[in-house]
């Protein structure tokens, strides 16, 4: 049976029997599943506009406190990321490293969100009120060590963590943890990736909807991947919800068969790209319910980082061309709520002490899957963005539009 191989991968004998070809898939899919239906794609219909700070204690930009207030009420002076994630019917975000009292990362859930205005967050904390930091008791957790993905599955939290990076390979490895009391403590449970699946984006799907997926039935977890730090292009993985606690039950995409079904691997070096374009690190997907397309967003750049989006109707593909709907000089950021050196111009007084000569960069689009407004035709989305100087978090938003191919 096709699944059984996927996840348990059999034996070297048993794989050689079911193929020839040199990636050793492990299955295809049970249905034809060809890549657009709707002969339409996804285009920035609005200029992406900053809704809220949502940490710190200072937004620069408004001259006024920030709603959350994180600096006098958990201790937190700056952070980056905000990966946002659904468990027990709350929202939850995940921040990179840290400055604060207890350095480390971060994590919140969403009190309150209102989309025009920000979103209010509380911060887990320790009895004193200070956030708690997320500790995995095996792994190193310093810089560029961060969690980058949160699932949730039979009441439990499971986060995806990297760790190992050093000055040659940031980022190092992604690691799997898991929680029983809600994000106050958790448990190592394995090495991820060292490969293509070190800052990975992760959407629980109903199998039954996804005919090319592994599994006929079930739920399962999509894992979109990138290795390398932003020099990686992006990758596709699958895992079976029941299986989430072993490795061994991951398959990785090895392409499209001439018939157009999905192939898999239970290998991670048979993977291969979505698309060529090797510059990727922080990344987010999630599939837009009004517009029924799949949404990633990434950062890419060589001077300086851009926010770029594709779209697709199906997890493997074809991916739609790239488009940046955030550059900080066209769209203004600069100078507004983003600093721009000293030596290039001196505009604005937004820099963190010691830094006025150093850009802002924005980074880690992450997507909020259950604040997205709109209908067929058009969406509202909104996602988090670093922006590196200041360091801090933005909650940005912009509408997207469904336009026919040939137009």
């Amino acid at each position: 049976m096709c699944p059984r191989l996927c996840h348990q991968c059999a034996s070297p004998l048993l794989i050689l029997a079911v193929t020839a070809v040199t990636f050793s898939p492990c299955c295809s899919a049970a249905e034809k599943h060809f890549g657009n239906e709707r002969e339409s794609h996804a285009v920035v219909a609005s200029k992406p506009v900053k809704v809220a700070q949502i940490v710190g204690e200072f937004d620069r930009e408004l001259g006024k406190l920030t709603d959350n207030r994180t600096l006098s009420r958990y201790g937190l002076y700056s952070t980056d990321l905000g990966v946002s994630f659904r468990h027990k019917g709350k929202t939850y975000l995940l921040f990179g490293d840290t400055d604060g009292a207890n350095g480390g990362d971060a994590i919140a859930y969403v009190t309150e969100s209102s989309p025009k205005d920000g979103i209010r967050l509380k911060f887990l904390h320790n009895e004193n009120s200070v956030y708690r930091p997320v500790f995995i008791p095996g792994i190193r957790q310093d810089g560029f060590e961060v969690p980058v993905e949160g699932a949730s599955v039979a009441g439990k939290m499971y986060i995806y963590h990297t760790t190992g990076s050093r000055p040659s390979f940031l980022m190092g490895r992604s690691v799997v943890a898991v929680s029983e009391d809600d994000g106050m403590t958790f448990n190592y449970l394995y090495d991820l990736s060292d490969r293509h699946f070190i800052n990975v984006s992760v959407a629980q799907v109903e199998n039954s909807k996804w005919k090319g997926a592994p599994d006929p039935e079930g739920s399962g977890l999509l894992m979109f991947g990138s290795g390398h730090y932003r020099k990686s292009d992006v990758r596709l993985a699958y895992q079976p919800v029941d299986k989430i606690e072993f490795p061994s039950s991951i398959c990785y995409f090895v392409g499209m068969d001439g018939e157009g079904q999905p192939n898999w691997s239970c290998k991670e070096e048979d993977a291969v790209p979505l698309f060529d374009q090797p510059c990727v690190g922080e990344l987010s997907v999630r599939f837009n319910r009004f517009t029924r397309k799949w949404i990633m967003l990434y950062n890419c750049g060589t001077d300086r980082q851009l926010i770029n989006m594709r779209t697709a109707d199906y997890p493997w593909g074809p991916w739609s061309d790239p488009q940046v709907i955030f550059d900080p000089y066209r769209d203004g950021a600069f100078c507004r709520f983003m600093h721009l050196g000293w030596e290039t111009y001196k505009c604005d007084d937004l820099q963190d002490p010691g830094r006025a000569f150093d850009n802002g960069d924005p980074y880690g689009p992450y997507q909020f899957e259950d604040l997205a407004t709109g209908d067929e035709n058009s969406t509202t989305i909104y996602f988090t963005m670093s922006t590196w100087n200041p360091y801090t978090v933005g909650l940005m938003k912009t509408t997207l539009t469904l336009t026919a191919s040939n137009e």
